[in-house]
């Protein structure tokens, strides 16, 4: 199955217009945001754990990474609270679960064979950049054009930037923002094929995951791996 797979198109997904699916495990449910290739091969969600909730243990072959945006998470390595950002290598196992139940964004994709280095960001850690009047950014990883990180916008600020040619995917993690024509309230996700410029703004101040310079590979991959 798939679903917004067409990374050469913008797409958004809200969460009031998007529907919870129950995964066979109790307790834990997915948002699918995009998927491709007949398995999954490819596909962002936002998952939840119901307190008490966990998950067999599971290899990923091609990578995995994740963000929490709410509660607690255990990957059988330690727990990692509200702000952690995660990543497994190709070939790496966990084993997923939460004590006192969690929100997580996860993406699943095929991680660079150089890129084998495991993270694990608490939200405590990293340093926070002022990149602006009423912005900031933490970076969270960077790999062969590939980066990841936080933006935090201060209320009432904005920021008017070129979005990366090869392609952009944010997510709303906390408050909200504009960009003068649509507004996206927290849990939106946006994915951008980019190469245009992009203002943004934030009435009461806002924290946004961000990724850029994948979306051209995506874009391949999906058309390679089909249906």
């Amino acid at each position: 199955m798939s679903i917004n797979a067409d990374f050469r198109q913008r797409a958004v997904v809200r969460p009031e217009e998007a529907a919870w699916t129950p995964s066979p495990t109790p307790g834990v449910e997915g948002l699918p945001l995009d998927r491709c290739g007949a398995h999954g091969a490819c596909a962002t969600s936002l998952v939840r754990f119901a307190p008490g909730a966990a998950l067999a243990r599971r290899r990923r072959e091609d990578g995995e990474e994740a963000f929490v945006i709410e509660g607690a998470f255990t990957d059988g390595d330690g727990e990692h609270r509200q702000g952690a950002y995660l990543r497994d290598p190709r070939g790496s196992s966990h084993e997923p679960s939460s004590e006192t139940g969690c929100l997580l964004y996860v993406k699943r994709w095929r991680f660079e064979p150089a890129d084998a280095e495991p993270v694990s960001i608490e939200a405590d850690a990293g340093e926070w950049r002022k990149a602006g009047e009423g912005f900031a950014i933490k970076s969270l990883h960077h790999f062969d054009g590939v980066t990841t990180f936080l933006v935090r916008l201060d209320p009432g600020a904005s920021v008017t930037r070129m979005l990366h040619p090869d392609g952009e995917e944010m997510l709303v993690v906390s408050g909200a923002c504009s960009d003068g024509a649509r507004d996206y309230s927290a849990l939106t996700w946006i994915r951008d094929p980019g190469g245009h410029a992009q203002s943004l703004s934030s009435r009461d101040g806002c924290t946004l995951f961000v990724k850029t310079g994948h979306v051209g590979a995506a874009a391949k991959e999906a058309e390679r791996l089909g249906d």
